[in-house]
């Protein structure tokens, strides 16, 4: 199943303006092509070795969900997935083919407007603490991984290295404006809760997803990666048990595989072994099949 996987990009003739964990952005102009790697990371550290085809799973979800929401909120895609690429990106064709996007040039918001449905992670943490998360006062007795009565809006700032800070929404309103902030918070609830309630019908619980919102012109549009594995916790519903941490189709197996290892959680990180490459690039390549109906593009249906 597994195919030599794309770490790095270069076009030549194609100025590179950016290089982050996953992505590589380049400027074309008028618009920016995103490209995702198949490169991951855990702990905050990129893997010397990647996941085959995670870029595309990551880019062709986002153009599944794009799709899906342009009825509600205006995006940054200039073309489609299944739209040729510019004559000048053409002699790339073979690096780009289901990993890229072409992109408007918005101004991304300061902040990250995160969804919460299910008690985890940081959230999970601070629950413990205060019986809050980001500022929002919860109900006694919830267990770790537990449904929320409604999902929440916890915003966070954005990290260049290092993980996202959860900030109260008071402190969003300050950095994007009162207006903005009521408009994402509104935009992200409506977005998350009808992603979750499609996901739920195919297996897939959304326990909490990341968006990102620009302006372009002065509107609010939607971009970046949208209910990827990468930005979303994804858990099987047949195997969901509130009270534990759950499954999940990310990253799970290789931080687990970390876990059991002799460190620190510095650069460099290990090298990952042929398994966990492999069963990492089943749970990607299960997310995407569930989610959209159809296995990825040029890839046999995972296995079960």
């Amino acid at each position: 199943m597994t195919t030599d996987p794309i770490l790095t990009l270069d076009l030549p003739g194609v100025s590179k303006l950016k290089s982050g964990k996953v992505r590589e952005i380049f400027d074309l102009g008028d618009a920016l092509l995103l490209v995702a790697s198949d490169r991951i990371s855990a702990f905050d550290c990129v893997m010397p070795n990647g996941i085959p085809r995670k870029g595309e799973v990551l880019t062709q979800l986002s153009h599944f969900w794009f799709e899906r929401f342009a009825g509600r909120v205006p995006n940054h895609l200039l073309a489609r997935a299944a739209d040729p690429l510019p004559a000048r990106l053409e002699p790339f064709a073979a690096q780009l083919q289901g990993r890229s996007m072409i992109v408007k040039k918005a101004q991304p918001l300061a902040i990250e407007c995160v969804v919460r449905g299910y008690l985890a992670g940081s959230g999970w943490k601070e629950y413990r603490q205060s019986r809050t998360v980001c500022g929002v006062s919860l109900p006694a007795g919830l267990t770790e991984s537990a449904e929320l009565p409604e999902p929440i809006f916890t915003p966070a700032t954005k990290a260049e290295t290092g993980h996202d800070e959860n900030i109260p929404f008071a402190r969003a309103a300050e950095i994007v404006g009162p207006r903005v902030a009521e408009q994402v918070r509104a935009l992200s609830l409506e977005l998350y809760s009808d992603a979750r309630n499609y996901a739920r019908q195919r297996g897939i619980l959304i326990a909490d997803t990341k968006f990102e919102f620009g302006l372009f012109d002065g509107q609010l549009i939607l971009i970046d990666e949208v209910l990827t594995p990468d930005s979303s916790r994804f858990w099987p519903a047949s195997e969901y048990q509130p009270g534990r941490g759950q499954p999940s189709f990310d990253k799970q197996f290789v931080r687990d595989y970390l876990e059991t290892l002799d460190w620190d959680k510095t650069p460099p990180a290990p090298a990952l072994p042929p398994e966990i490459v492999a069963r990492t690039q089943e749970k990607y390549l299960e997310a995407y099949q569930r989610i959209t109906g159809h296995p990825l593009p040029g890839n046999a249906a995972p296995r079960r």
